[in-house]
């Protein structure tokens, strides 16, 4: 029984032995490497530099008071479309004490002329209608009350103008209306009733009562490297991406480049500006931040290749091309665009013909020897 298990125990010992090295054996065996390939497809290469920046009005009125004084009514809010000359608000005036006072003295100097010519009219009305005096003399008389009825009319206004900003004569040619300037959207309303508010005059520009655009012309502002705007003029088309409104893109135009740059964070950046291309019954709201790729040039339907799959021999540009079961040979290509993911090719290789993927081996490495992994 003892010599049994002794035996048993060697066989055993045997077995392990012979499989260890029948393992390592096949470890260590190098497996041969297989090469993915693809093909050439048709695509449109665009060449293009990325610009940053945010989709604003091109015309962008703010609405200020032509007279000083406190918002009473607010006709509109913000996101009302208005017509020019439509309300928007309406101020009670708070009239200046010096000012109103010499109102008051004009207006009561006025009436004591007024008055006065009033008299020497009458006096002398009955004097012509006696023939005591020549017409030529009376009418001197007519003149002089006429010209202290015209000062008295005009010290009126003069008054109510200053107490009311209108007249009772020509309410409406007041002031106290704020009315727009233009026709589109009130963008924003500031101010609310009860504000104070100060006229727009050559010392001070003036409250802002609302913010009007025409948000059917809008254009993109944005910045561009001092590398990239020498390659970019005006008439370039630009594609722009709205971080708020996903898988949608915008087409512009480019139409003013800044003649001088900026210094930002240590870079020179031009501003740019293009007109934005809306289609029918779209909006866009004021101040989205947007990027604009600038088309610098482009190719449409083109036969390109992955540029990963190019080798370069000196300025020589090639790929393996496969002519048999994992036989490849060196074939020598022109290419064109590049958008740097896919290149344009010009001639070297048909349509139809396969070539290597270097990332697509099964192996982790190539065999000793082989060109080397991209």
């Amino acid at each position: 029984m003892k010599k049994f298990l002794k035996i048993l125990i060697a066989i055993i010992l045997i077995a392990v032995f012979v499989w260890t090295i029948y393992f390592l054996y096949s470890k260590s065996e190098e497996k041969p490497v297989v090469f993915e390939t693809t093909s050439t497809f048709t695509t449109d290469i665009i060449k293009k530099t990325v610009a940053t920046g945010s989709v604003v009005p091109r015309k962008e009125i703010e609405i200020k008071p032509q007279v000083s004084g406190i918002i009473d009514q607010i006709y509109v809010e913000a996101g009302t479309m208005i017509e020019k000359n439509d309300k928007i608000a309406l101020i009670k005036i708070i009239p200046n004490m010096v000012s109103l006072n010499n109102a008051e003295n004009r207006l009561r100097q006025a009436k004591i002329a007024k008055d006065n010519a009033k008299i020497d009219l009458d006096r002398n009305q009955k004097l012509i209608d006696q023939q005591v005096i020549a017409p030529a003399e009376f009418q001197a008389f007519e003149i002089a009350y006429k010209t202290a009825l015209e000062e008295f009319k005009a010290a009126t206004d003069n008054l109510e103008l200053i107490q009311k900003g209108e007249t009772s004569n020509n309410k409406m040619g007041t002031n106290r209306v704020i009315r727009s300037t233009i026709s589109g959207m009130v963008l924003d309303v500031p101010v609310e009733e009860g504000y104070s508010v100060i006229e727009a005059n050559t010392m001070n520009a003036g409250t802002t009562v609302a913010s009007v655009a025409d948000m059917n012309d809008l254009i993109f502002e944005g910045k561009v490297d001092e590398s990239e705007v020498g390659k970019i003029k005006e008439g370039m088309a630009l594609i722009l991406r709205i971080g708020a409104i996903e898988n949608e893109t915008f087409d512009a135009v480019l139409e003013y480049i800044s003649p001088k740059g900026i210094e930002e964070d240590g870079a020179i950046q031009f501003e740019i500006k293009a007109a934005v291309k809306l289609k029918e019954n779209q909006f866009i709201r004021a101040g989205y931040s947007a990027n604009a790729d600038i088309v610098l040039d482009r190719r449409d339907h083109v036969l390109a290749i992955s540029e990963a799959l190019l080798q370069f021999d000196n300025d020589s540009a090639y790929v393996e091309l496969e002519v048999g079961n994992q036989e490849f040979e060196k074939r020598y290509v022109k290419t064109g665009l590049s958008d740097g993911i896919n290149i344009e090719l010009l001639s070297g290789i048909d349509k139809d013909d396969k070539l290597k993927i270097w990332n697509g081996a099964a192996q982790s490495s190539p065999k000793k020897g082989g060109p080397p992994r991209r």
